[in-house]
This record gives C-alpha cells, structure tokens and sequence, in this order.
C-alpha cells in the first residue's frame, strides 16, 4: 500500500470517502479493527468498517487497502458487501476503545483515550503503536478528566481496564451529557453491543428514553432487549407513549405484554390503546396527550401550558379545545386555538371565542394518504384525531408523520451527512 505518511490518527479517517482505484465512490469509513495481542504487542489493525449505500456496514481488509491518508482512502474495489459481524478477539477502535479508561503505568494515574495512532510497518502491516489520552485530575469527579492535560504515549505505557469495568462508559456518559439525544444515538450506532449495553446502564430513564426514540427500530429493539425488565418498563414509561407503542409493537406479544404489566397503570392504558390501532392509521401515528384546554380557560393559562419544557415545538402550537374530561378520550372537541392566535389576543380573553371552527378534524381510523394530505394543504404542524363519537383522542404532529413517510433507515445520516467525531484531533 502506498500513502503519504506512516502514522495516522482514526478520528481523522471517520467519514471519509473511500474508493475503488477507478474513483467511484464505495462508501464512508465508520471504524477501524483491530486484533489485541497482549500488553507489550501492539494491537494490529486488520481492516476498516466502511458504510456502504443501503446504510450496510461492511468489512474491508487492511490487504485491500491501495492508499490511506487523512483525504481519502482507495481500495481494490473487490469488497464483500456481506454485513460486518465483530468476531473473536476482534476489537472496534471507535465503537470499542474511545473513550476507555486506561491506567498509566508510570503510576500517575489514569487517563482517558481520545484518539487512536496507527503507524504502517516495514511490510505494509498498520500496528496501533500511540494513544492519544487525557489525563484524569481525579477519581471521583469524572467532570476533571476533561480538565486534565492530554499525553501522546505509547501503547505499552497504558494498562487498559477490563472491558467489564463500567468506569469506562460512566466517563462516557459524563463526558457527552451535553451531546443532544440524536446526537448521542448516533454515538452508540458507532460501538460494540456490549459497548452500547454498557453506556445505556450508566443512563438516566429518562436520557435514555429520549435517545432510544432517536435509534432505528432494530437498535431500539435490541437495547430494549438488554435491559431487565424491570429498567425496560421504567424507560418505556419516559418514552412519549406513541414511541413506546412502536416499539412494543415490533418486540414478540409475550415480551411487550410482559413489559406492559410492569408499567405503571396510567402509562401502559395510553400505550394499550395505541397498539389497538392497525398499521399506517392515524389512531397509530397519533400521540394521546396533546395541550387540551376547556372553553372556558384563559389565554394566560394556555401559553403557561404551551411554555412547557416537556412539549415539542409541534404539540406547542397548538391548543385543543374540548368538554370535559379533558383527558383523552375527550368530551365532545370543539376546535384549535392556534399559537399564533394566543399571541394576538388579550391574556383574560376566553379560548372559546378563539377557536378556529374551520379545521376539520381526522379520524382515529384514516390512512396515512389521508393525514398527509391535509397537513401538507394546510401547512399544519399538528392535526386533531377523533372516534366516531366525536371526542379527540389525540393529534398527529408533523413529526409523527414524517417518522412514517420517511425511508426506515432515515436516523442513519445521508451520504455526504456530517457526523459527530468523538475521538480527539490531533495536529
């Protein structure tokens, strides 16, 4: 293989292009594996994971390898598009050693990996001979390891933990706690599945509730799986009620019924009753707990509620009006009090002077054709959803709608998409 230069860093190969030797695009490269061979060998880097179209992971030998540099990276072009499975002793660098804390043999101390060097031999092998660690001012307030200065060292100064030591993706979590929830998905789609348990053990319900809704569906199945039942119920019941429903309803009918027993009464009744709704229908696609408001309340009362942190920007524009119980399924619905209504009129004012009379409300039955349709008509945010008998029984947002009408791999980025990089730059 020939390159520019022996040494370089993983971080800066994420998302890069790689080719076949006649310029056509393969895919982007996601990580690097490696094969450990003890404390005092360094680790042989033995092929790269590239992405291919589809949003496949494949595997592609270091020995396909033509070129590699911090620019591009050219292969043969002879690649096996079969799925990439992480066998043996196989270790991924990016999904399986950033962020790892590692303890310095010096007896300073310990340090965190940020970055990852691979240095090509002789005979054209790439050894991973440095690691790029930040060194930790503390071993109680995990917050200092981001204060602490950072080493380039050799491999052999380090003594990596065992994988089994959550120390490791309690760091993680710590050290990305900023990272907002899809950002932070797209972090466990780069590791291992032990990895992946690992961090989610370390997560808040609620954080964690809030990234599995950004995972594809088989990720979000599969994390859901690795958690006792219990922690499963407590996070399905954090999750927005139409998010648990959809993922319930891939898991198998014993399973998901299991789970549901576990939720707490009130948060598994809202869930049960989506799951009743067929496929692609606006009962399936609707949330059940919209902002709704009698005729009676205030304008004042209806922006405090829309002012909530909890409330999408879809479900806070608008509020629903309705009959008492104000629960769904509701008393007879009367209308919508659009935002931009409530911004416009007097705080004392009542919201049944304010309804908007002309926007028709869905039934709990129509297809998605149907829902669509109106929405894009009307530039709608949030759509009412009523039975027959005329009570509201939820609202599809513009989010819910655009989960079902895009491709199902749509939380994978697009090629040409940028991606977080985690690992640490290196000049």
């Amino acid at each position: 293989m020939s390159t520019q230069a022996t040494r370089i860093f993983v971080a800066r190969l994420l998302g890069l292009d790689v080719f076949d030797p006649l310029g056509d695009r393969l895919g982007k490269l996601r990580d690097v594996v490696v094969l450990g061979s003890g404390q005092k060998t360094a680790p042989h880097a033995v092929g790269i994971v590239v992405e291919v179209p589809g949003k496949k992971r494949v595997f592609v030998p270091m020995t396909r390898l033509t070129s590699m540099d911090q620019s591009q990276i050219i292969c043969t072009g002879l690649v096996n598009l079969r799925r990439f499975e992480q066998r043996g002793a196989e270790q991924l660098v990016v999904g399986g050693l950033f962020d790892r804390k590692v303890t310095l043999v010096d007896g300073s101390g310990f340090a965190v990996i940020e970055d990852i060097a691979m240095d090509q031999q002789r005979n054209g092998d790439w050894l991973i001979t440095k690691l790029f660690v930040r060194r930790g001012t503390s071993t109680s307030r995990l917050r200092g390891l981001r204060r602490g200065h950072t080493l380039l060292i050799d491999w052999a100064e380090a003594h990596p933990d065992d994988d089994a030591d959550p120390q490791g993706a309690t760091h993680f979590v710590a050290a990305h706690e900023d990272l907002k929830p899809a950002d932070f998905a797209d972090a466990l789609q780069e590791m291992s599945d032990k990895r992946r348990v690992e961090v989610a053990s370390e997560l808040q319900d609620e954080r964690l509730a809030d990234i599995m809704s950004e995972l594809p569906e088989e990720d979000q199945v599969h994390l859901l799986s690795a958690l006792d039942n219990e922690r499963a119920a407590d996070v399905l019941e954090e999750m927005d009620p139409d998010d648990a429903a959809d993922l319930l309803a891939d898991l198998p009918q014993a399973k998901a019924e299991e789970l549901l027993l576990l939720m707490e009464p009130d948060e598994a009744k809202d869930v049960r009753r989506l799951l009743q709704y067929a496929e692609g229908t606006a009962g399936a696609l609707m949330t059940p707990v919209p902002v709704i408001l009698p005729p009676e309340a205030t304008v004042a009362e209806a922006l405090a509620h829309v002012r909530s942190e909890d409330l999408s920007p879809a479900l806070a524009s608008a509020i629903f009006i309705c009959r008492p119980p104000l629960e769904t399924p509701t008393g007879r619905f009367l209308g919508v009090v659009h935002i931009q209504q409530l911004l416009r009129s007097a705080p004392p004012e009542k919201l049944g002077t304010l309804v908007d009379k002309n926007l028709e409300p869905v039934s709990d039955q129509d297809d998605l054709s149907v829902i669509s349709h109106i929405m894009a008509s009307y530039n709608l945010n949030s759509l009412p959803v009523v039975s027959k008998e005329g009570r509201l029984v939820g609202a599809v947002t513009v989010d819910d709608l655009l989960d079902h009408l895009l491709p199902e791999d749509w939380r994978n980025h697009e090629d040409g998409a940028p991606r977080r990089r985690l690992g640490g730059r290196i000049g």
